[in-house]
């Protein structure tokens, strides 16, 4: 059978024994053109569907925005507070530290020097997460072990 006509699909006449690498070629490199193309818009799909989902839990998370100064204008039986012209609203879960202890909004005295960390509600409103009440303790140094 070695020397066989094939008519091909194009209509053209070949030998039977003559090499099909270009006929391979041609239809495996189309193939794999379209699998490539594929895998890459499906890899940067998933990419951008990522960001928002970031971006939601940045916006769900409760932003930690610090503050210091002195106290002022302290109500509290409303549980309010001045530092500057801001004006802070301490709620059920703010927590209090007094020289390194814990402490309430009852210790808060004005003038006093304070410092922490509030997230805006919302209107608008300055919740206290945190608040340190009188000067910032002192950090002990560490101790380093001789050996």
């Amino acid at each position: 059978m070695a020397g066989l006509i094939v008519v091909g699909a194009s209509g053209k006449a070949r030998k039977d024994n003559q090499p099909t690498k270009t006929l391979i070629m041609k239809k495996l490199i189309p193939l794999l053109l379209i699998c490539a193309l594929s895998a890459f818009s499906a890899s940067t799909l998933s990419a951008a569907d990522k960001k928002p989902e970031k971006e939601e839990k940045a916006k769900t998370k409760a932003q930690h925005i610090p503050f210091h100064g002195a106290m002022s204008d302290i109500n509290k039986t409303a549980k309010t507070f001045k530092v500057g012209e801001r004006t802070f609203h301490v709620t059920d879960e703010t927590k209090f530290m007094k020289a390194g202890k814990p402490a309430t909004f009852d210790d808060a005295k004005a003038g006093e020097d304070c410092g922490g960390s509030y997230k805006e509600a919302t209107g608008g409103k300055l919740e206290v997460l945190s608040l340190r009440l009188g000067a910032k303790p002192e950090k002990k140094p560490k101790k380093k072990e001789d050996k």
